[in-house]
């Protein structure tokens, strides 16, 4: 079976005004993310994860913020769209595992939505993919809430 790993990294800064969207499901929040789609940071970094793991480029190539486009964009279809595109390159995902980086709002009571939200998008079981929320203890604009950031790695195998 041919096997290929990819990582991918999204980071947004808090915006007042902006609903808040993290793996495709909105929090009550005073705030949300900066950014030309609705800037869930979550899913962009799984899409770079698979997208890299197929050696394809990056969600900014396929999605570009210069594109009036993807102008607030939903990113549970631009998920959607990264796995559509993994396919016609021979490519499908076998799991995912992410950790976001947020001081607030508290994200562990929503991480079976979450995780429910991506099943749908990827195609995967839920239990193929993986959540974890954590903090940055206060460190840097991530940890003074300024930000909202996320790692992924995905595994993709040829079809």
């Amino acid at each position: 079976m041919n096997l290929r790993i990819g990582h991918g990294y999204d980071i947004h800064r808090t915006a007042p005004g902006r609903t808040l969207v993290l793996g495709g499901v909105r929090f009550d929040a005073d705030f949300g993310l900066d950014g030309h789609s609705d800037a869930d940071a979550l899913t962009h970094a799984i899409c770079d994860a698979l997208l890299g793991a197929a050696g394809l480029p990056d969600i900014g190539h396929q999605f570009p913020n210069t594109d009036p486009a993807y102008r607030h964009a939903d990113s549970q279809v631009l998920l959607q769209r990264v796995i559509a595109l993994l396919r016609e390159h021979g490519w499908a995902p076998v799991n995912v595992d992410a950790t976001l980086i947020a001081e607030k709002p508290r994200i562990a009571p929503r991480l079976a939505d979450m995780k429910a939200a991506l099943a749908r998008s990827t195609q995967l079981p839920a239990d193929a993919i993986g959540l974890k929320a954590t903090t940055n203890e206060g460190v840097g604009d991530l940890g003074r809430g300024l930000a909202i950031a996320a790692h992924a790695v995905a595994l993709v195998r040829k079809l």
